[in-house]
């Protein structure tokens, strides 16, 4: 365990230069003082780990210093195989790389790890998109990754919901992102950072002029507070609604993850008949109707009163395409054939 701890504090510090004691504990997740040990046992075996002193000091390896040493393990080996992604590698152009960088990569681990990572590939496969959902064309992702890869600014024409409906921006690209089988583009617009889904951008040129990133931005911390934000805003309403048990075990099945979750946490406990009440996040009257109607009798609006109104008026409509056992529509005879 040690042995292993002291390769990867070696890698830390060849891969990201300077680190301080605190960092290299947070990354190790050990103590401090552990590190101090760590780093003077490294020391000790040749290893040369000099610390700067000072506000802006660390520990850091001798300018030029390189070890081929990576330690690999054949869980690790087995890991790096799982984690390459044809598909999305092919969506950015880069499927020919990624089919090399792994020919490479066989050649050079010993045979037991080569073997492992290829049994892994063979037993596991990952499928991002969600189900009944068609690849959205993204015919201009492949020029967004390379303007983001590059640091180059990029003219884009975009369709988006609202009018106009299309714009055109001069964005400074920091990243993209897939996300349930979408692209998404994460980039700068003026003094803010926004995201552009890729699917929606009808023209780009990559431009010669190369745009600064900002400093310490971090695009997966940004990603997870945007989406959260992005969900949080979204669902501006809701509704108070009673539904059965089966309905509430359900919800995960027919409804958007934030819904369900958010309705599955405020549930109480049943009543003696069976009804449970909670609170449902929604978009708005018109969408809380769709998702709710999902559920039909298991489910009973409670407020708003426009909503409500709403079920009251589609279950009328229904009624009367669907009269009681018997009855029928139009005065003709239940066992009168159509047509």
């Amino acid at each position: 365990m040690r042995a292993s701890r002291l390769v990867s504090l070696l890698l830390l510090l060849q891969t990201r230069g300077r680190m301080t004691a605190q960092e290299l504990a947070d990354a190790l997740e050990v103590s401090v003082r552990t590190v101090y040990r760590d780093v003077e046992s490294l020391g000790a075996a040749g290893v040369p780990v000099y610390a700067d002193r000072g506000p802006a000091g660390g520990y850091r390896l001798l300018e030029g210093y390189r070890t081929r040493l990576t330690g690999m393990t054949a869980p690790e080996a087995e890991a790096l195989f799982l984690a390459g992604m044809p598909g999305p590698a092919a969506d950015l152009g880069l499927g020919p790389v990624l089919a090399a960088a792994e020919l490479k990569l066989l050649a050079a681990l010993p045979e037991e790890l080569a073997d492992r990572g290829g049994r892994m590939r063979q037993r596991f496969h990952l499928d991002a998109p969600g189900w009944f959902r068609n690849p959205e064309p993204t015919p201009h992702l492949s020029a967004l990754a390379r303007a983001v890869w590059e640091d180059r600014l990029v003219e884009v024409r975009y369709r988006r919901w609202k009018a106009p409906r299309e714009v055109t921006r001069v964005l400074a690209p920091l990243g993209v992102v897939l996300k349930a089988g979408r692209w998404y583009l994460v980039a700068g617009s003026g003094e803010q950072v926004r995201t552009y889904r890729v699917g929606a951008v009808l023209d780009v040129v990559v431009r010669d002029e190369r745009c600064e990133r900002p400093e310490g931005f971090d695009l997966a911390a940004y990603w997870r507070d945007w989406t959260q934000r992005y969900e949080r805003d979204v669902y501006r309403d809701e509704a108070r609604v009673r539904m059965t048990v089966a309905a509430l075990e359900f919800m995960p099945y027919v409804f958007p993850p934030a819904m369900s979750r958010a309705a599955r946490a405020a549930a109480g406990e049943p009543d003696e008949d069976g009804w449970v009440y909670t609170t449902v996040p929604i978009e708005s009257v018109k969408h809380g109707h769709v998702e709710l109607l999902k559920l039909g009798a298991e489910v009973e609006v409670l407020a708003p009163a426009e909503l409500r109104d709403r079920f009251t008026a589609t279950a009328h409509a229904l009624a009367g395409l669907y009269p009681a056992t018997g009855e029928t529509t139009a005065g003709a005879s239940a066992s009168d054939p159509p047509g």
